[in-house]
């Protein structure tokens, strides 16, 4: 697990170091801190004061250079909501880094290595269940995939990538939650009282085809979106129980510091299953989240 998040590391730290002599890098980042708040005072319709707060780092590198194109994206989120005399409660939380090399063939189309790591900062609670149990935190999950492919890019706006061979690692870095058998994990083996026989192993292993389509485009003038999807099928267990992540971005910018962010996030894995209080299985479900926030932030 250290040597994985070592590589991580190393492989973000090289984006800001692996300059050329001549400048084939673009680059491109934002600091932003996304909020939106409310207020009651004696109003008889009734209400809970609220507040969220939501800061996000994003930055792009790409190089390219001859045949050669390297393109390089770090996401990092972390937000919080409270409502009325209420506990923070996690709203986004996201460590995201994603790596693309490619090899020109021919006009638009390149061989490719794909690499991306995704995790979360903090822990996380289902507060609808239970809100002192925590069910994710940082490396619980973490995701890990790995695979060569076939680009088709159109220059500053379009690329949709497919890695017929694509190595996925789950790492579940909490043996509570491995024998549990959270995020798709198989369970840890139990007698017939209950009690555990054989811890679960906090790792999945899976081999199988990946596609990434991503489009970032402005629709009109100020106003641009953002959008990828990923679908993934595992050679080895269940192919036709395709994982699907897709994300959606639209960013109003109202002037050079001030803007309004609509995102979504949709995720099914039908391997992660739900359960009630009195842990009852609910089975998989189709997972979406969703924010609308007035932002203040710096681009460079």
């Amino acid at each position: 697990m250290k040597r994985i998040l070592l590589i991580v590391l190393v492989f973000a730290t090289s984006l800001t170091y692996a300059q050329d002599t001549t400048n084939y890098w673009k680059t491109k980042g934002s600091l932003t801190f996304n909020f939106n708040q409310s207020y009651f005072s004696n109003w008889s319709a009734g209400g809970d004061n609220s507040l969220a707060g939501l800061p996000k780092f994003n930055y792009q590198a790409s190089y390219a250079k001859d045949k050669i194109s390297w393109d390089n994206k770090l996401n990092l989120a972390l937000g919080y909501t409270v409502t009325g005399n209420s506990k923070a409660m996690k709203s986004d939380d996201l460590i995201e880094l994603y790596s693309l090399f490619g090899y020109k063939m021919k006009k638009n189309w390149y061989a490719t290595i794909m690499l991306k790591f995704s995790s979360q900062f903090a822990k996380g609670y289902d507060y609808g269940v239970d809100s002192s149990t925590y069910v994710s935190k940082f490396m619980a999950p973490a995701y890990l995939d790995f695979g060569p492919g076939i680009a088709y890019k159109l220059p500053d706006w379009l690329t949709i990538n497919v890695s017929p061979l694509t190595a996925r690692m789950t790492f579940v870095n909490d043996q509570d939650l491995a024998d549990a058998g959270s995020f798709g994990l198989d369970p840890a083996i139990v007698d017939s009282n209950g009690n555990i026989v054989t811890h679960a192993s906090k790792t999945k292993f899976q081999l199988g085809a990946k596609l990434t389509a991503a489009i970032q485009y402005e629709i009109f003038k100020n106003v641009t979106l953002g959008t990828s999807l990923e679908l993934f099928s595992d050679y080895l267990h269940n192919p036709q129980d395709v994982i699907v992540n897709w994300k959606t971005l639209v960013r109003m910018k109202v002037n050079s510091w001030l803007n309004v962010d609509f995102n979504t996030e949709l995720f099914y894995d039908k391997s992660v299953k739900f359960y009630d209080a009195a842990g009852v299985d609910l089975g998989s479900k189709v997972q979406l989240k969703q924010n609308l926030m007035v932002g203040i932030g710096i681009s460079f």
